[in-house]
């Protein structure tokens, strides 16, 4: 029987192309003292890499979003303590797929008096988008997979896996889930 999960990306592809990012942003930033909001809390693991291989000065905050009800209102749970007037803001994103959450978000910056906003995700889901927002610095486009790992959860676990894995088999998995640690993912 077929594993009800794949690893499609390893943390070596996922770590050489983090600090590509950073490499990009160090050139794009250069002489500039940018602010790098993570969108909270698949970014974690990725803005922390991506950080390390940013280099110049810098300073980092976060967001914290939830949604509510059945079309997902976005809401801001947690804003940032940084001001961010006249400042360019870099904004961190585990994943972008239908898009609406990173166009609220990108409103919600824009009426702050920004100097600019420039976004960056780990993951392009494409194949989903709805709203067409600019994704800046791209890790890697992806299908409509379900995607666990490097900061994506499935009910709050298997974010600390350090590779992605795709779920072929929901089902499974949560039969799996019962008795199955993140760690047996790492053994792959």
């Amino acid at each position: 029987m077929a594993d009800p999960y794949l690893e499609v990306v390893d943390r070596d592809t996922i770590q050489q192309r983090v600090a590509e990012l950073g490499q990009a942003i160090t050139a794009d930033y250069a002489g500039l003292n940018p602010v790098i909001v993570g969108v909270l809390k698949g970014c974690v693991p990725f803005l922390a890499d991506l950080i390390r291989s940013i280099d110049v000065p810098h300073e980092v905050d976060f967001l914290l979003l939830t949604r509510f009800g059945e079309k997902g209102r976005v809401s801001v749970a947690m804003d940032t303590a940084i001001s961010l007037e006249g400042r360019h803001v870099i904004l961190v994103e585990g994943i972008v797929d239908t898009g609406l959450t990173l166009s609220t978000l990108l409103r919600s910056l824009n009426v702050r008096d920004v100097a600019d906003v420039k976004t960056v995700a780990l993951l392009d889901k494409v194949p989903r988008r709805i709203v067409d927002v600019p994704v800046d610095y791209r890790g890697f486009e992806v299908g409509d997979e379900f995607l666990l790992g490097y900061g994506l959860d499935w009910q709050g676990r298997y974010r600390n896996l350090p590779s992605l894995w795709a779920i072929m088999d929901m089902e499974r998995l949560v039969d799996l889930d019962r008795t199955f640690p993140a760690a047996a993912f790492a053994d792959r």
